[in-house]
């Protein structure tokens, strides 16, 4: 990629953290680079971690973690927990659910409206229920 292209989505990049509330910092842009610029797609901070190292980046797998909440709570990213030891962050902040393929540990995003979710209880008081995640979990048969 030419020098020009490069800055242009670093400031493309910039300034869509900053419309999301977060300061530009170079590790962020450098990651929201990485994340946002290849559509949507799902990935844990571990393979961010390893694509910013091969792209030159050079952070610490915390900084990823750091910035991925960041992102999550920005709004940039969705962040999908499959279980207690593994969450995906996913770029499709769209509405939308998840199968989570067993045998090879990939998500496949469900289109929203393809599943219905009726009967959610009514939240402890003082509470509102934001978002409605389910995954579906599959299996080579």
């Amino acid at each position: 990629m030419d020098g020009n292209k490069k800055q242009a989505i670093q400031e493309d990049t910039a300034a869509r953290l900053r419309a999301a509330g977060l300061r530009p910092t170079r590790p962020r842009v450098a990651l929201a680079s990485l994340l946002l610029g290849r559509g949507h797609r799902h990935l844990t901070a571990e393979t961010l971690h390893a694509e910013a190292a091969k792209a030159g980046v050079r952070v610490s797998l915390a900084t990823v973690y750091n910035a991925l909440h960041q992102f999550t709570e920005a709004g940039l990213l969705r962040q999908v927990v499959v279980d207690a030891a593994r969450s995906y962050f996913d770029t499709n902040t769209g509405e939308h659910q998840h199968f989570f393929c067993e045998d090879d540990g990939r998500l496949i995003d469900i289109p929203g409206d393809a599943i219905a979710v009726s009967h959610v209880p009514a939240p402890p008081r003082g509470m509102a229920v934001r978002r409605v995640d389910v995954v579906v979990r599959i299996k080579r048969g």
